[in-house]
């Protein structure tokens, strides 16, 4: 404190300002922001994730000649996206790898990660040998 003797001051200041640019933010939160959040997750999603994994299956089938299929609601629940033949699988963006919100999750299927090329065309490639 003899060296340093604003430092709890300072610090106080400091919290008390992030603290009232947290509830600032919180109090623009509307319906409307809400809506148009779940309606992301709802929709955008869940509706083209879903419909991206059918896809991306699809072309490796076609490419290998191998039989896939869509997981069913209990395959999901066990964090599982689809099958090639009798393997089990997860279907990410490659953006899954930086994602912060989902570095601690354990993925437990191989993982095949796909881009979406300018051409609208999907690249598909897995860190694992499937």
């Amino acid at each position: 404190m003899e060296n340093h003797p604003k430092t709890i001051d300072e610090a106080v200041k400091l919290i008390m300002s992030k603290k009232n640019e947290v509830k600032d933010s919180f109090n623009k939160i509307d319906e409307k922001l809400v809506r148009d959040w779940v309606t992301d997750l709802v929709i955008d999603k869940s509706f083209w994730g879903l419909k991206i994994q059918e896809a991306v299956l699809l072309k490796i089938e076609k490419l290998t000649g191998k039989k896939t299929r869509l997981a069913n609601r209990t395959e999901e629940s066990k964090g599982i996206d689809g099958f090639i033949e009798d393997t089990p699988v997860q279907i990410k963006p490659t953006s899954y790898k930086t994602a912060s919100n989902v570095k601690t999750e354990n993925l437990k299927a191989k993982t095949i990660f796909y881009e979406k090329q300018a051409s609208g065309d999907y690249l598909i490639y897995s860190d694992d040998a499937l």
